[in-house]
């Protein structure tokens, strides 16, 4: 049977931010208020998503519902090798555009070592160890929470690019690569282990006709399911079956927790245009 997502179809990409958050801020309030968690654990990537987490919040608030910002753990779900004052680096992007609205500690938002920015193998290693390895002991079941991610027109997702070896990594937690096909060419990301075995939930978001035919091929059968959950937006919500074999890499995040009838462990967040050229 194919592995079985939810995606939700967002009316334009100005409503995307909204259907992202209600998902992003549901994942939290089930993690520290529904099965009382000590921890909230959530990997991010870069791209546009971080202009996509501003004003999360507001909306928090609008909900009724604490963040609780003081358990928040934040991995990076992949970064170039480079300084975080350079443009291309995501933790500046995110610190830029949603850091600077909550109150997460400093010390639990984890940073790349910029002493090793020349050897981007033993960063890899020590973002292993001192980040990754840390916030999966300090959770009960050894899981993060959620990732948040991307997905690019070429269907790569962190940094995990079509036909690249790191696609059939099965044992380290963060791996290196020094020939993105994307510069800049150095870069650490999560590997499928992670996101596949030991995460909760994976949300997936993208905007634009170029991330259509990506959607096409990634997707063998949509049902819809009605409304997206949240604000009232006019997101639509379905059933999204992915095609076996996995076309591209973002097509092959599946995680263990999801995939049956009941559970959905990969949620996809899809502005109208992106759907459009999809064909649906």
């Amino acid at each position: 049977m194919s592995y079985k997502t939810t995606l939700i179809k967002s009316t334009s990409k100005a409503t995307l931010p909204s259907d992202l958050q209600d998902v992003i801020i549901q994942a939290c309030n089930k993690a520290l208020n529904v099965d009382n968690r000590s921890i909230f654990s959530i990997a991010l990537s870069g791209g546009s998503l971080p202009s996509f987490l501003s004003g999360i919040t507001e909306k928090f608030s609008s909900q009724k519902i604490d963040p609780q910002y003081e358990k928040w753990h934040v991995l990076l779900a992949d970064e170039r090798a480079v300084p975080d004052t350079d443009d291309d680096s995501n933790l500046k992007s995110l610190k830029a555009k949603f850091f600077g609205e909550t109150s997460i500690p400093e010390s639990q938002i984890y940073v790349i070592d910029e002493s090793l920015l020349s050897d981007v193998e033993k960063m890899a290693e020590s973002y292993e160890e001192k980040a990754v390895k840390h916030v999966l002991s300090i959770d009960a079941d050894g899981k993060l929470d959620l990732a948040v991610l991307g997905f690019g027109p070429d269907g790569h997702t962190c940094s995990l690019f079509p036909g690249h070896p790191l696609l059939e990594e099965k044992t380290k937690l963060v791996t290196s690569l020094t020939d993105s096909p994307k510069p800049p060419p150095s870069r650490i990301t999560l590997t499928f282990p992670v996101l596949n075995e030991m995460t909760r939930l994976v949300i997936f978001c993208g905007a634009g006709s170029s991330k259509g035919p990506i959607l096409k091929a990634t997707f063998t059968k949509l049902e819809e399911k009605g409304d997206a959950t949240g604000e009232a937006t006019g997101g639509k919500k379905y059933d999204a079956f992915l095609a076996d074999p996995a076309p591209y890499p973002c097509g092959m995040v599946r995680t263990v927790t999801g995939g049956d009838d009941d559970t959905s462990g990969v949620v996809w967040v899809v502005d109208s245009d992106a759907a459009t050229d999809a064909g649906w």
